[in-house]
Protein backbone atom coordinates (compact mmCIF):
# COMPACT_ATOMS: atom_id res chain seq x y z
CA UNK A 1 0.00 0.00 0.00
CA UNK A 2 1.37 3.52 -0.96
CA UNK A 3 2.14 5.53 2.33
CA UNK A 4 -0.27 8.46 1.41
CA UNK A 5 -2.72 5.54 1.22
CA UNK A 6 -2.01 4.11 4.14
CA UNK A 7 -1.86 7.19 6.03
CA UNK A 8 -5.68 8.04 4.29
CA UNK A 9 -6.71 4.94 5.59
CA UNK A 10 -5.79 5.60 9.58
CA UNK A 11 -6.95 9.80 9.05
CA UNK A 12 -10.17 8.23 8.31
CA UNK A 13 -9.96 5.98 11.24
CA UNK A 14 -8.94 8.58 13.60
CA UNK A 15 -11.79 10.94 12.01
CA UNK A 16 -14.17 8.21 12.84
CA UNK A 17 -13.44 7.99 16.44
CA UNK A 18 -13.20 11.60 16.94
CA UNK A 19 -16.03 12.73 15.02
CA UNK A 20 -17.01 16.53 16.19
CA UNK A 21 -19.76 16.70 18.70
CA UNK A 22 -23.04 17.66 17.33
CA UNK A 23 -23.78 21.16 18.47
CA UNK A 24 -20.54 21.76 19.10
CA UNK A 25 -19.25 25.33 17.88
CA UNK A 26 -16.22 25.58 15.49
CA UNK A 27 -12.80 26.63 17.34
CA UNK A 28 -14.75 25.75 20.64
CA UNK A 29 -12.44 23.91 23.30
CA UNK A 30 -13.46 19.89 23.82
CA UNK A 31 -15.71 19.76 26.90
CA UNK A 32 -13.02 17.14 27.78
CA UNK A 33 -8.98 18.28 26.92
CA UNK A 34 -7.00 15.36 25.82
CA UNK A 35 -3.53 14.81 27.74
CA UNK A 36 -0.74 15.05 26.35
CA UNK A 37 -2.35 17.33 23.90
CA UNK A 38 0.29 20.37 22.84
CA UNK A 39 1.45 20.04 19.29
CA UNK A 40 2.10 16.25 20.00
CA UNK A 41 -0.23 13.38 21.03
CA UNK A 42 0.41 10.44 23.12
CA UNK A 43 0.24 8.22 19.93
CA UNK A 44 2.59 10.39 17.96
CA UNK A 45 4.57 10.10 21.35
CA UNK A 46 4.70 5.97 21.28
CA UNK A 47 4.63 5.92 17.21
CA UNK A 48 8.12 7.56 17.93
CA UNK A 49 9.32 5.66 20.33
CA UNK A 50 8.57 2.35 18.64
CA UNK A 51 10.36 3.77 15.66
CA UNK A 52 13.20 4.95 18.04
CA UNK A 53 13.71 1.42 19.70
CA UNK A 54 14.13 -0.18 15.97
CA UNK A 55 16.55 1.38 15.00
CA UNK A 56 14.50 3.05 12.03
CA UNK A 57 14.94 6.33 10.30
CA UNK A 58 14.74 8.88 10.11
CA UNK A 59 13.34 8.80 13.62
CA UNK A 60 16.54 7.03 15.29
CA UNK A 61 18.92 9.95 13.66
CA UNK A 62 16.94 12.44 14.61
CA UNK A 63 17.05 10.99 18.24
CA UNK A 64 20.43 10.60 18.20
CA UNK A 65 20.94 14.44 17.05
CA UNK A 66 18.44 15.45 19.72
CA UNK A 67 20.68 13.72 22.50
CA UNK A 68 23.48 14.98 21.34
CA UNK A 69 22.54 18.46 21.21
CA UNK A 70 23.14 21.01 24.45
CA UNK A 71 19.43 20.96 25.04
CA UNK A 72 19.95 17.38 26.32
CA UNK A 73 22.85 17.82 28.52
CA UNK A 74 22.03 16.24 32.24
CA UNK A 75 24.30 19.05 33.63
CA UNK A 76 22.37 22.46 32.56
CA UNK A 77 21.53 24.77 34.62
CA UNK A 78 18.86 26.75 34.61
CA UNK A 79 19.16 30.88 34.15
CA UNK A 80 15.43 32.52 35.64
CA UNK A 81 14.84 36.09 35.77
CA UNK A 82 12.08 37.40 37.65
CA UNK A 83 12.43 39.78 35.37
CA UNK A 84 13.07 38.75 31.58
CA UNK A 85 13.57 42.04 29.43
CA UNK A 86 13.52 41.92 25.40
CA UNK A 87 13.84 44.78 23.13
CA UNK A 88 13.03 44.75 19.74
CA UNK A 89 15.37 41.35 17.60
CA UNK A 90 16.18 41.25 21.28
CA UNK A 91 18.22 43.50 22.18
CA UNK A 92 18.53 44.47 25.18
CA UNK A 93 18.77 40.65 25.66
CA UNK A 94 18.17 40.41 29.49
CA UNK A 95 17.61 36.41 30.43
CA UNK A 96 15.42 36.17 26.46
CA UNK A 97 17.94 33.65 25.14
CA UNK A 98 18.31 31.56 28.82
CA UNK A 99 14.57 31.74 28.89
CA UNK A 100 13.84 30.45 25.45
CA UNK A 101 16.26 28.30 25.39
CA UNK A 102 15.12 26.69 28.67
CA UNK A 103 11.71 26.15 27.65
CA UNK A 104 13.79 24.09 24.44
CA UNK A 105 15.94 22.15 27.25
CA UNK A 106 12.50 21.30 29.13
CA UNK A 107 11.05 19.78 26.20
CA UNK A 108 13.97 18.27 24.87
CA UNK A 109 14.38 16.29 28.31
CA UNK A 110 10.60 15.24 28.43
CA UNK A 111 10.36 13.88 24.68
CA UNK A 112 14.07 12.15 25.97
CA UNK A 113 12.32 10.79 29.14
CA UNK A 114 9.46 9.60 27.09
CA UNK A 115 11.08 7.47 24.72
CA UNK A 116 14.35 6.18 26.58
CA UNK A 117 12.11 6.25 30.03
CA UNK A 118 14.73 7.26 31.83
CA UNK A 119 13.48 9.28 34.90
CA UNK A 120 16.58 11.51 35.06
CA UNK A 121 15.42 13.22 32.01
CA UNK A 122 12.24 13.72 33.66
CA UNK A 123 13.60 15.12 36.94
CA UNK A 124 15.38 17.38 34.55
CA UNK A 125 12.39 18.36 32.77
CA UNK A 126 10.72 18.90 36.34
CA UNK A 127 13.98 21.21 37.38
CA UNK A 128 13.98 23.56 34.44
CA UNK A 129 10.10 24.00 34.99
CA UNK A 130 10.48 24.47 38.49
CA UNK A 131 13.25 27.10 38.49
CA UNK A 132 11.30 29.54 36.38
CA UNK A 133 7.75 28.92 37.99
CA UNK A 134 9.56 29.73 40.93
CA UNK A 135 10.99 33.20 39.99
CA UNK A 136 9.73 34.56 36.79
CA UNK A 137 7.42 37.50 37.69
CA UNK A 138 7.00 39.43 34.35
CA UNK A 139 8.18 40.46 30.66
CA UNK A 140 9.34 44.16 29.94
CA UNK A 141 10.21 45.97 26.53
CA UNK A 142 9.25 45.94 23.02
CA UNK A 143 9.27 42.65 22.72
CA UNK A 144 7.39 41.20 25.81
CA UNK A 145 4.85 39.89 23.58
CA UNK A 146 6.64 37.59 21.25
CA UNK A 147 8.86 36.74 23.56
CA UNK A 148 6.32 35.58 26.01
CA UNK A 149 4.81 34.28 22.57
CA UNK A 150 8.04 31.95 22.06
CA UNK A 151 8.82 30.66 25.44
CA UNK A 152 4.80 30.31 26.13
CA UNK A 153 4.70 28.17 23.25
CA UNK A 154 7.44 25.40 24.39
CA UNK A 155 6.53 25.30 28.18
CA UNK A 156 3.32 23.26 28.11
CA UNK A 157 4.76 21.16 25.47
CA UNK A 158 6.84 20.17 27.51
CA UNK A 159 4.69 20.28 31.13
CA UNK A 160 1.55 18.09 28.75
CA UNK A 161 4.34 15.35 28.76
CA UNK A 162 5.93 15.02 32.28
CA UNK A 163 2.42 15.89 33.80
CA UNK A 164 0.37 13.10 32.10
CA UNK A 165 3.25 10.52 31.20
CA UNK A 166 6.10 11.01 34.54
CA UNK A 167 4.16 8.97 37.38
CA UNK A 168 7.07 9.82 39.98
CA UNK A 169 5.44 13.54 40.60
CA UNK A 170 5.97 16.82 39.93
CA UNK A 171 5.22 18.32 43.21
CA UNK A 172 5.12 21.97 41.89
CA UNK A 173 3.15 21.28 39.08
CA UNK A 174 0.87 23.73 40.19
CA UNK A 175 2.94 26.57 40.74
CA UNK A 176 3.91 26.40 37.08
CA UNK A 177 0.39 26.21 36.35
CA UNK A 178 0.37 29.75 38.01
CA UNK A 179 3.10 30.63 36.13
CA UNK A 180 1.50 30.19 33.01
CA UNK A 181 -2.01 31.85 33.97
CA UNK A 182 -0.79 34.75 35.74
CA UNK A 183 2.89 35.48 33.97
CA UNK A 184 2.22 34.26 30.32
CA UNK A 185 -1.15 34.02 29.26
CA UNK A 186 -2.28 37.91 30.25
CA UNK A 187 0.74 39.01 28.16
CA UNK A 188 -0.34 37.37 25.04
CA UNK A 189 -4.05 36.79 24.77
CA UNK A 190 -5.48 40.22 23.58
CA UNK A 191 -2.96 39.41 20.69
CA UNK A 192 -1.30 41.90 18.95
CA UNK A 193 -1.38 44.40 15.72
CA UNK A 194 2.10 43.93 14.33
CA UNK A 195 3.21 41.90 11.84
CA UNK A 196 1.54 38.36 11.53
CA UNK A 197 4.16 36.26 13.14
CA UNK A 198 3.71 37.73 16.43
CA UNK A 199 0.43 37.30 16.87
CA UNK A 200 0.69 33.76 15.40
CA UNK A 201 3.10 32.31 17.78
CA UNK A 202 1.53 34.46 20.64
CA UNK A 203 -1.88 32.40 19.79
CA UNK A 204 0.19 29.36 19.51
CA UNK A 205 1.26 29.56 23.01
CA UNK A 206 -2.36 31.15 24.25
CA UNK A 207 -4.02 27.58 22.63
CA UNK A 208 -1.14 25.28 24.35
CA UNK A 209 -1.32 26.86 28.08
CA UNK A 210 -5.89 26.89 27.75
CA UNK A 211 -4.90 23.45 26.87
CA UNK A 212 -2.66 22.66 30.10
CA UNK A 213 -4.44 25.21 32.21
CA UNK A 214 -7.75 23.21 30.97
CA UNK A 215 -9.27 27.24 30.27
CA UNK A 216 -11.87 26.62 28.51
CA UNK A 217 -12.46 30.18 27.92
CA UNK A 218 -9.28 31.31 26.85
CA UNK A 219 -8.59 28.46 24.42
CA UNK A 220 -11.74 29.66 22.53
CA UNK A 221 -10.70 33.04 21.95
CA UNK A 222 -7.47 32.32 21.22
CA UNK A 223 -8.87 29.75 18.85
CA UNK A 224 -10.88 33.02 17.26
CA UNK A 225 -7.98 35.22 17.29
CA UNK A 226 -5.83 32.26 15.08
CA UNK A 227 -8.13 31.86 12.62
CA UNK A 228 -8.87 35.95 12.31
CA UNK A 229 -5.00 36.30 12.02
CA UNK A 230 -4.25 33.09 9.65
CA UNK A 231 -6.99 34.53 7.24
CA UNK A 232 -5.34 37.22 6.88
CA UNK A 233 -1.47 35.80 7.42
CA UNK A 234 -1.89 33.53 3.81
CA UNK A 235 -3.39 34.89 0.29
CA UNK A 236 -5.74 32.76 -1.46
CA UNK A 237 -7.35 33.81 -5.11
CA UNK A 238 -10.91 32.81 -3.25
CA UNK A 239 -10.19 36.12 -1.16
CA UNK A 240 -10.70 38.65 -3.55
CA UNK A 241 -8.76 41.43 -5.24
CA UNK A 242 -6.93 42.24 -1.87
CA UNK A 243 -5.79 39.54 1.12
CA UNK A 244 -8.22 39.30 3.88
CA UNK A 245 -7.24 41.49 7.05
CA UNK A 246 -7.53 41.69 10.82
CA UNK A 247 -9.98 44.06 11.60
CA UNK A 248 -8.53 45.76 14.23
CA UNK A 249 -5.94 47.04 11.96
CA UNK A 250 -7.90 49.13 10.23
CA UNK A 251 -6.00 48.21 6.70
CA UNK A 252 -8.74 50.16 5.17
CA UNK A 253 -6.91 51.17 1.51
CA UNK A 254 -5.11 49.17 -0.72
CA UNK A 255 -2.32 51.26 -0.36
CA UNK A 256 -2.35 50.73 3.04
CA UNK A 257 -2.45 46.82 2.28
CA UNK A 258 0.25 46.98 0.08
CA UNK A 259 2.54 48.54 2.50
CA UNK A 260 1.80 45.84 5.30
CA UNK A 261 2.89 43.29 2.84
CA UNK A 262 6.15 44.41 2.72
CA UNK A 263 5.28 46.70 -0.80
CA UNK A 264 4.08 43.16 -2.61
CA UNK A 265 1.15 44.19 -4.72
CA UNK A 266 0.42 41.53 -6.73
CA UNK A 267 -1.41 38.83 -4.66
CA UNK A 268 -0.97 35.04 -5.89
CA UNK A 269 -1.91 31.81 -3.73
CA UNK A 270 0.39 30.93 -0.80
CA UNK A 271 2.03 34.46 -0.60
CA UNK A 272 2.23 35.55 3.12
CA UNK A 273 2.03 39.20 4.30
CA UNK A 274 5.85 38.70 5.30
CA UNK A 275 7.42 36.26 2.08
CA UNK A 276 8.67 39.69 0.86
CA UNK A 277 10.60 40.98 4.21
CA UNK A 278 11.78 37.59 4.47
CA UNK A 279 11.04 33.58 4.59
CA UNK A 280 12.95 33.40 8.24
CA UNK A 281 9.82 35.46 9.51
CA UNK A 282 7.52 33.64 7.38
CA UNK A 283 8.59 30.07 8.52
CA UNK A 284 7.89 31.81 12.05
CA UNK A 285 4.19 32.30 10.77
CA UNK A 286 4.01 28.93 9.29
CA UNK A 287 5.24 26.88 11.94
CA UNK A 288 2.76 28.46 14.21
CA UNK A 289 -0.09 27.51 12.43
CA UNK A 290 1.02 24.03 12.05
CA UNK A 291 1.32 23.87 15.71
CA UNK A 292 -2.12 25.32 16.58
CA UNK A 293 -3.54 23.35 14.16
CA UNK A 294 -2.05 20.09 15.29
CA UNK A 295 -3.20 20.86 18.72
CA UNK A 296 -6.65 21.64 17.49
CA UNK A 297 -6.63 18.09 16.03
CA UNK A 298 -5.19 16.64 19.01
CA UNK A 299 -7.99 18.34 21.03
CA UNK A 300 -10.91 16.86 18.62
CA UNK A 301 -11.09 19.48 15.63
CA UNK A 302 -9.11 19.07 12.35
CA UNK A 303 -8.70 22.10 11.16
CA UNK A 304 -6.69 20.93 8.22
CA UNK A 305 -9.72 20.40 6.50
CA UNK A 306 -10.90 24.05 6.46
CA UNK A 307 -9.64 26.79 4.94
CA UNK A 308 -6.39 26.61 7.60
CA UNK A 309 -5.39 23.64 6.12
CA UNK A 310 -5.71 25.21 2.51
CA UNK A 311 -3.17 28.26 3.37
CA UNK A 312 -1.24 25.86 5.49
CA UNK A 313 -0.38 23.87 2.22
CA UNK A 314 -0.22 26.59 -0.01
CA UNK A 315 1.51 28.46 2.03
CA UNK A 316 4.10 25.42 2.33
CA UNK A 317 4.11 24.90 -1.36
CA UNK A 318 4.83 28.33 -2.10
CA UNK A 319 7.85 29.12 0.18
CA UNK A 320 9.45 25.65 -0.41
CA UNK A 321 9.30 26.31 -4.26
CA UNK A 322 11.88 29.30 -3.76
CA UNK A 323 13.53 27.83 -0.61
CA UNK A 324 14.72 25.15 -3.24
CA UNK A 325 15.89 27.42 -5.51
CA UNK A 326 13.84 28.69 -8.56
CA UNK A 327 14.37 32.06 -9.08
CA UNK A 328 12.26 34.56 -7.88
CA UNK A 329 9.86 36.56 -10.62
CA UNK A 330 9.82 40.62 -11.23
CA UNK A 331 6.63 40.69 -9.92
CA UNK A 332 7.25 38.98 -6.95
CA UNK A 333 9.44 41.03 -4.32
CA UNK A 334 11.08 42.72 -7.04
CA UNK A 335 12.83 39.83 -7.94
CA UNK A 336 15.07 39.22 -5.02
CA UNK A 337 13.79 36.89 -2.01
CA UNK A 338 15.75 36.61 1.41
CA UNK A 339 15.65 32.87 2.29
CA UNK A 340 16.36 30.38 5.50
CA UNK A 341 12.84 29.15 5.85
CA UNK A 342 13.92 26.64 8.64
CA UNK A 343 12.94 23.88 10.14
CA UNK A 344 9.31 24.18 9.66
CA UNK A 345 7.46 21.70 7.19
CA UNK A 346 7.10 18.69 8.92
CA UNK A 347 4.17 18.89 11.10
CA UNK A 348 2.06 20.39 8.14
CA UNK A 349 3.48 18.08 5.29
CA UNK A 350 2.50 15.21 7.37
CA UNK A 351 -1.00 16.38 8.46
CA UNK A 352 -1.60 17.41 4.72
CA UNK A 353 0.62 15.61 2.66
CA UNK A 354 0.80 12.45 4.29
CA UNK A 355 -2.13 12.17 6.75
CA UNK A 356 -4.89 13.75 4.04
CA UNK A 357 -2.64 12.81 0.90
CA UNK A 358 -2.67 16.11 -0.71
CA UNK A 359 0.33 16.26 -3.57
CA UNK A 360 3.50 18.52 -2.10
CA UNK A 361 6.02 18.07 -4.45
CA UNK A 362 7.84 20.84 -3.01
CA UNK A 363 7.40 20.36 0.47
CA UNK A 364 7.90 16.98 0.74
CA UNK A 365 11.38 17.60 -1.08
CA UNK A 366 12.49 20.45 0.96
CA UNK A 367 11.26 18.29 4.34
CA UNK A 368 13.30 15.08 3.27
CA UNK A 369 15.90 17.24 2.38
CA UNK A 370 15.92 18.54 5.92
CA UNK A 371 16.48 15.88 7.93
CA UNK A 372 16.68 15.20 10.48
CA UNK A 373 15.57 18.41 11.07
CA UNK A 374 16.62 20.28 14.66
CA UNK A 375 15.20 23.31 15.88
CA UNK A 376 15.15 27.49 15.60
CA UNK A 377 16.43 28.12 18.89
CA UNK A 378 13.67 30.00 19.12
CA UNK A 379 10.22 27.85 19.50
CA UNK A 380 10.96 25.14 16.72
CA UNK A 381 12.59 21.86 17.75
CA UNK A 382 12.83 17.73 16.47
CA UNK A 383 9.59 17.95 14.30
CA UNK A 384 11.72 14.96 12.53
CA UNK A 385 11.73 12.83 15.68
CA UNK A 386 7.89 14.40 16.86
CA UNK A 387 5.97 14.11 13.64
CA UNK A 388 7.79 13.17 10.78
CA UNK A 389 5.76 10.38 9.00
CA UNK A 390 3.87 10.06 12.16
CA UNK A 391 0.15 8.60 11.17
CA UNK A 392 -0.11 8.84 15.52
Amino acid sequence: MRRTALFATVAALISGALAWPAGRPADAAPATFVHPGVAVSKGQLDFTRSKVDAGAQPWKGAFDKMMASRYADLNRTPKPRATVECGSYSNPNHGCTDEREDAIAAYTHALAWYITRDERYAKKAIALMDAWSATIKDHTNSNAPLQTGWAGSTWPRAAEIIKHTYTGGWPNSGRFATMLRDVYLPEIINGSNANGNWELSMMEAAVGISVFLEDRTSYDRAMAKFRTRTAAYVYLSSDGELPKTVPSQNLDTREEIVKYWQGQSTFVTGLTQETCRDLTHTGYGISAISHVAETSRIQGQDVYGTDVGERLRHALGFQAKYELGTAAPRWLCGGSLNLGLGPVTEVGYNALGNRLGHAMTNTQTLTERGRPAGGNNLFVAWETLTHGDNPG
